[in-house]
């Protein structure tokens, strides 16, 4: 237990801490894909950028790629403007990697089988690219870590379980336990190997302890956490003796989503919840916070701050995973296990203040707090690529790197990067939309948000509308965007008959003009989703709607309705992409007359690429023209088409469907890649929403696919007065 001097000298730092103006952010200024550090013949081989260090000059980032089963090296000289500096090829895969000076040692999985583990840690030399010596472990390695004082190095031997063994129980021997090294004349000494038993310490296996992660305070104390077995250890680096040991405890967590369902719901509750803890970082020589990802049994949702004595200091319950919630990157796919699941960790000290940054691996996101001392003070979200695996901060050039380990270049998606940040006195840039409480107080689940429409009346407020993804969710969402980041205020649900409205894939919205909204679905017959136009009152009720006309679907794909206006009396509805009886590269503008029912079109004519296909993902109407958003399907560096283009209202002269369509004439307003390029990630492929509000000032939302093999990030654009 603490004393009642600590306690007082942790109320003082607290109270000093929160009554001072902090201005400082961090803004991602870099990304740089890691498969650019392959050969070309070999650029569309995955990549996975796992644990990341920098070497002690600041000007080097040294990443693990297991599926490369090497060390990648990163040039960050130009922290704007990193370089691949080249691969390491290892004789196995590497699990991690942690500094000594300018060197860097590795631990390294050399394993036959789970009941044949073997590996070996490696010093290594970023500059000549080589191994300078390595010491077989006789195990299987995961975390190492490298002692303040650069005299020891601690490498966790996890020997893994097979999940696929006895449904994953454990034990499963042979048991892990922890080695230690010591640095000898700029080497490792493989002569001092210290083995730490931690059999019998854990209540859950104690036979089996699989040890996860681990770190080095200042006075050379080691922490291991034991994960599958929900416990803590505390380790004499020196002497290799166990000082102290003691389980992770549990957790009881309200306001949280525990249904993968296709809906966004924070009003389930779990008691007594295992932490189970992945990474762990001192925080001084007294305490450290664990991230509480859970593998095993458990999976508390957050982060935890305990003494070494065993003593509780603070626990995130469901706080940190509402900030992930509020800013759009909630993985509801993981709501039946565990949730956002903060894996990695880091903690800094920049300037006057220690941070924590927690990594949600499945919210794509890292969390920022300032220690206090007490209970932490949230600063930040910053976005960080799929999946971030570990962070590196480099408080001497006021850096923090992250490794994200999720390649989807077999899907054709985006590549796994390293992404830099800088702290600076700059307000913080992203996130662009966040979301308020709701009226039980709990957050606003939002994502996928798809097409836009402004207030008739109010300006700076518009609506937008969720795609399928949240297939039992469909929502109007009220945004406010005269604050940064703009702020989702209200969620309407879309309902038939008074329940839920299914069937629905909705990617259009604009004003009827009285309150309510016409909204443009979006069909699909593998799914007995139809194309259709449902107007909604205010309260979201279905009161109407419109089926596409039967001339037409019988060519149908399921690229349809995209966008929606209003003109008069007519609803001008985009399809997304050619159907069976369009020329190519020639999609419809649909007119449909709500006071004689009769349907017409017009086509507009698609810009060509050479790989992937290009569409419509929006329609705007301000004053004498159609404003409309053609983009490319690509990613990251092969995006070329993100685009605003305008059309006359007076030149659109529908022809009634069978007829030979007029070609509409398109004036580009803006290319969006230099909008899609301001945060410094990788280029989305999807600009899904536009709308200009009463004051005339404009607005694009990106779709984040509901954070499903997608970064999560959401950009909220304001482009100002057209």
């Amino acid at each position: 237990m603490l004393s009642l001097t600590s306690r007082l000298s942790l109320l003082a730092l607290a109270v000093a801490a929160s009554s001072g103006a902090h201005a400082e952010q961090f803004n991602r200024v870099a990304s740089f894909p890691v498969s650019q550090n392959l050969p070309a013949a070999n650029w569309t081989q995955e990549t996975s950028p796992e644990i990341i260090t920098a070497t002690a000059d600041g000007q080097t980032l040294v990443y693990s790629d297991s599926p490369h089963g090497g060390l990648g090296f990163v040039d960050i000289r130009e922290a704007e403007q990193p370089k691949p500096a080249g691969f390491l090829a290892l004789e196995g895969e590497p699990t991690s990697v942690s500094a000594l000076g300018n060197l860097v040692v590795t631990a390294v999985n050399t394993s036959e089988s789970y009941v044949k583990p073997s590996g070996f840690v490696a010093l290594v030399s970023p500059d000549q690219m080589k191994v300078i010596n390595q010491c077989e472990l006789g195990g299987q390695p995961d975390s190492v870590a490298v002692s303040a004082d650069k005299s020891l190095v601690a490498i966790a031997i996890e020997n893994e379980r097979d999940e696929d063994l006895n449904d994953g129980q454990i034990p499963q021997l042979p048991a892990g336990d922890l080695v230690i090294l010591s640095v000898k004349d700029g080497q490792l000494d493989c002569n001092s190997m210290k083995r730490v038993d931690m059999t019998g310490l854990a209540d859950i296996a104690p036979s089996d302890p699989e040890p996860e992660f681990v770190d080095f305070n200042a006075q050379g104390e080691i922490v291991v956490t034991l994960q599958e077995n929900n416990h803590l250890v505390i380790v004499d680096g020196a002497s290799g003796k166990v000082i102290n040991h003691f389980s992770a405890g549990s957790v009881d967590l309200e306001g949280i989503d525990t249904e993968k369902d296709g809906a966004l719901t924070f009003t389930d509750s779990l008691k007594s919840v295992l932490r189970e803890p992945d990474a762990v970082k001192w925080l001084d020589n007294e305490r450290f916070v664990i991230a509480n990802e859970g593998d095993y049994q458990g999976g508390a949702r957050g982060f935890s701050i305990f003494h070494k004595s065993g003593e509780l200091l603070f626990e995130s319950g469901a706080a940190f995973e509402h900030e992930v919630v509020r800013a759009g990157h909630y993985p509801d796919k993981r709501s039946g296990k565990k949730g956002s699941e903060p894996e990695g960790l880091e903690v800094a000290r920049f300037g006057d203040d220690t941070y924590i940054f927690v990594l949600s691996e499945r919210g794509s996101v890292m969390g920022v707090y300032r220690d206090t001392g007490a209970e932490p003070e949230f600063v930040q979200l910053l976005p960080s690529g799929m999946a971030p695996e570990s962070a590196i901060a480099i408080p001497s050039r006021g850096l923090l790197a992250s490794a994200n380990e999720k390649d989807l270049v077999e899907e054709g998606g985006a590549r796994a990067h390293v992404m830099l940040f800088k702290w600076s006195d700059a307000p913080a840039a992203y996130p662009q939309l966040i979301s308020e409480n709701d009226t039980a107080g709990n957050p606003i689940g939002w994502g996928a948000l798809s097409g836009l429409a402004a207030d008739d009346k109010e300006p700076g407020i518009v609506y937008a509308v969720n795609d399928s993804f949240y297939k039992k969710q469909p929502r109007i969402f009220r945004i406010d965007a005269t604050e940064h980041p703009a702020r989702i205020t209200a969620a309407i649900d879309i309902t038939r008959e008074g329940k839920t409205a299914g069937k629905l894939d909705l990617e259009g919205i604009a004003s009827d003009g009285k309150g309510g909204f016409w909204l443009a679905s979006e069909g699909n017959v593998d799914k007995e989703v139809p194309h259709a136009i449902h107007h909604v009152n205010a309260a979201g009720e279905i009161t109407r709607t419109i089926e596409l006309p039967s001339q037409l679907l019988k060519h149908q794909s399921r690229f349809g309705a995209e966008g929606i206006a209003l003109a008069g009396d007519t609803l001008w509805i985009a399809m997304q992409r050619p159907w069976g009886d369009d020329p190519d590269h020639h999609a419809k503008l649909l007119a449909y007359d709500l006071k004689t029912g009769q349907w017409g079109a017009v086509h507009y004519p698609l810009e060509q690429v050479s790989e992937g296909w290009v569409g419509l993902s929006e329609l705007e109407l301000h004053k004498d023209s159609l404003y409309v958003i053609e983009r490319d399907n690509q990613i990251g560096e092969k995006a070329s088409i993100k685009r605003l283009y305008r059309i006359e209202l007076s030149a659109l002269k529908p022809r009634p469907l069978g007829e030979a369509l007029p070609v509409v004439s398109k004036t580009l307003v803006r290319d969006l890649i230099p909008d899609l390029k301001s945060l410094n990630g990788y280029i989305t492929d999807k600009v899904e929403g536009f709308a200009i509000d009463v004051s005339g000032k404009a607005y694009v939302v990106t779709d984040n696919d509901g954070v499903d093999d997608s970064s999560g990030e959401t950009l909220w654009l304001k482009l100002g007065t057209l």
